[in-house]
């Protein structure tokens, strides 16, 4: 796989180029400069408030438009975590005898949700003690759980009254404490991430004090039936109908799954000083098929993530034809997996999901769904990850040239770039199919025999069987994904025939999204053995935060349900990376990847570039493997479209931003 990546973003870059190199603008369309749809594949669900119901990805874009002002981001061209200066005017940090790190935040002045009302440093001590009180799990909400702040965790089981490590000392002002134990953290400002909430409308007769000992709930109660009334009521609950809200837009409405936002004029911008223009977004999830004509006719201005290759083939053919018409590709920062449920007897046993993936031709899946738009996906990342594009040789091992040209420092500089050198992506068990092997594995877990009772022949019968408490028990999983997924679609088909060839007879579902999801995250009761899903990383990679602890004691990676305390120590050894220390973070993180692909939680399938297609009179949209399209539509505008000349085109080194 070495340079694989970055042959494949080198092809694309020459595709972007001729996709603006001839044509001209057709004539008639008349824009409307206010006005914006965007239309992706994935349909919204209506979990607007947090991530603690799930992460479905138009659910984050709806919710990265309409919540803001966290108090940290991540700069991109410094790749670091840094504050926001347009929420935060002075960020100190100091270190005490305990190595407790301790963030001192005074905020800017003028900070106000969309109602007008003043945002407070009482309103992030809010935020955070609703998001962790016991109240959301009782909502079927996976509890925010911060066991880096101070005394957390004397606070949640009740040994303390006030949470010692978050402290409110003005308005404009408040300390977080970052526990000593919890450290190193490689990411560590990463863990200050926090966004305000208004407890007027969430919370109403709540308050939030601080006698000097750390903030506490002073008046009132997480009551649980009066938050499920106040957030998950379907016809004005906050989860999907947020009236006062803190981004750069407010939902204007909802239903038969399209969104409308409109502009919030009290947003005073996101980190980089941008405050959108476009007034009014229409946000609504489509077929593929139906995305590039509704784009050529102006019923849409702008696709979001498209991976199918008849979409991507049709929208660089619609700028072939007109000028007017361009896209941006990307590495994507996540891939798709097929997730086991491990509740199920038939998936508990480790060598039976090995057996599956040895089964699968994850290569053919790939090309069967993104084609030559990715790559198959031998662990727990994405394509646009940095520490993927280190060991795969797309961006440089950072190691710096020595600064004179002693023996000694040509050594040292030769030693690290060694170091760097050992570690590859190779280096993963890639599960290349072999039914032979896959055979033997099933053999060895007990699914050794046919119909009848008697030793199980390849080729000869059709499904293997095993002997339990039920007698003969066929090997029958079943397989959901979520319906309008093309990427399910193309999938289906091709995995049940390979895994008929090795005696497994696999049933695929298409279900709703919103069905899916909590049996996914074992809110609701599981009915089936696998889930096709995707998935996007944030940036501040941490699969610690997947695991749970049972009563035994064990780390439980949740979604699948599966105890493995040695996945959960090495992803543990990973974060507790010093920050800066880049070597010791890949050998962690590969690590990792290592256990991952042996414990099989969830097969890697793939992952691919993301191309975005809309007409050139949205300008300076900027995306990336590291932003959202409501990030990227912060800084855009509409305006009407030049076509420039053939030697304007040929002046310029990059057409696009890719």
């Amino acid at each position: 796989m070495k340079k694989l990546l970055a042959v494949l973003l080198a092809s694309l870059m020459v595709l972007s180029m001729g996709a603006l190199s001839f044509a001209e603008e057709e004539e008639g369309t008349v824009y409307d400069y206010d006005s914006l749809t965007v239309a992706v594949t994935t349909p919204m669900t209506g979990k607007f408030f947090t991530s603690l119901w799930g992460n479905n990805t138009s659910d984050a874009d709806v919710r990265a438009l309409l919540h803001g002002y966290d108090l940290i981001y991540w700069d991109i061209e410094r790749g670091a975590f840094r504050m926001d200066n347009t929420v935060v005017s002075t960020m100190v940090a100091t270190e005490d005898e305990d190595g407790n790190h301790t963030y001192t935040i005074v905020l800017n002045e003028g900070l106000m949700y969309s109602d007008g009302t003043p945002i407070t440093a009482w309103d992030y001590a809010f935020s955070l003690l609703l998001q962790s009180s016991d109240a959301m799990a009782q909502l079927s909400g996976n509890t925010f759980r911060p066991s880096w702040i101070l005394g957390f965790d004397a606070y949640a089981s009740g040994e303390a009254d006030t949470l010692s490590g978050f402290t409110v000392l003005a308005d404009d002002q408040l300390a977080i404490t970052i526990s000593g134990e919890y450290l190193p953290f490689f990411y560590e400002m990463g863990l200050l991430s926090l966004m305000p909430y208004p407890a007027a409308e969430l919370c109403p007769g709540v308050s939030v004090a601080d006698d000097g000992e750390g903030i506490y709930i002073s008046e009132g109660s997480f009551d649980a039936e009066a938050l499920r009334q106040a957030i998950l009521d379907p016809k004005t609950g906050y989860m999907t109908y947020p009236k006062v809200n803190a981004g750069p837009y407010t939902l204007e409405s909802y239903a038969d799954g399209i969104a409308e936002f409109r502009l919030n004029e009290n947003y005073k911008g996101d980190p980089h000083g941008n405050k959108p223009t476009i007034a009014h977004i229409t946000f609504k999830s489509m077929a593929q098929e139906n995305m590039a004509e509704a784009l050529k006719n102006n019923e849409i201005q702008l696709i979001d993530k498209a991976t199918g290759v008849k979409l991507i083939e049709q929208g660089i053919a619609l700028g072939n034809e007109d000028a007017v018409f361009t896209f941006n590709n990307y590495a994507r920062a996540g891939l798709s997996f097929i997730s086991f449920n491990t509740e199920r007897s038939a998936v508990a046993d480790e060598t039976v999901r090995r057996a599956l993936a040895l089964a699968m031709d994850r290569d053919v899946l790939t090309a069967s769904v993104v084609s030559d738009y990715g790559i198959r996906a031998d662990g727990y990342y994405g394509m646009g990850q940095w520490m993927v594009q280190v060991l795969n040789g797309t961006i440089p091992y950072p190691v710096a040239e020595p600064e004179d040209e002693s023996a000694a420092a040509q050594a040292e500089h030769d030693d690290k770039l060694a170091a760097w050198e050992a570690l590859s992506l190779e280096n993963i068990d890639p599960y290349a199919r072999d039914l032979d092997r896959a055979g033997e594995l099933l053999n060895e877990a007990g699914w050794n025999l046919n119909a009848k009772g008697e030793t199980y022949v390849p080729g000869t019968d059709a499904l293997r069987y095993r002997r339990d408490e039920n007698g003969l028990s066929p090997l029958r999983l079943t397989l959901a994904y979520a319906e309008g997924s093309a990427a399910g679609e193309s999938l289906k088909n091709e995995l049940t025939a390979q895994l008929a060839e090795a005696g497994i007879e696999l049933n695929v579902e298409s279900i709703p999204m919103s069905d899916l999801l909590p049996q996914y995250y074992h809110i609701e009761e599981t009915q089936y053995d696998m889930f096709f899903l995707a998935t996007n990383f944030d940036v501040l990679y941490d699969p610690s935060a997947m695991f749970s602890e049972n009563e035994d004691g064990q780390h439980v990676w949740r979604t699948a349900a599966l105890a493995d305390d040695e996945l959960y120590a090495l992803a543990v050894a990973m974060r507790r990376t010093e920050p800066g220390d880049l070597l010791t973070y890949c050998e962690n993180w590969l690590a990792f990847q290592q256990r991952f692909m042996l414990s099989l939680p969830a097969i890697p399938i793939y992952s691919n570039v993301y191309f975005d297609f809309y007409p050139q009179i949205l300008h300076n949209y900027v995306i990336n493997a590291n932003a959202s399209w409501p990030q990227a539509i912060n800084a855009a505008y509409l305006d009407e479209y030049a076509e420039e000349t053939e030697e304007e085109l040929a002046g310029e080194e990059d057409v696009f931003n890719n």
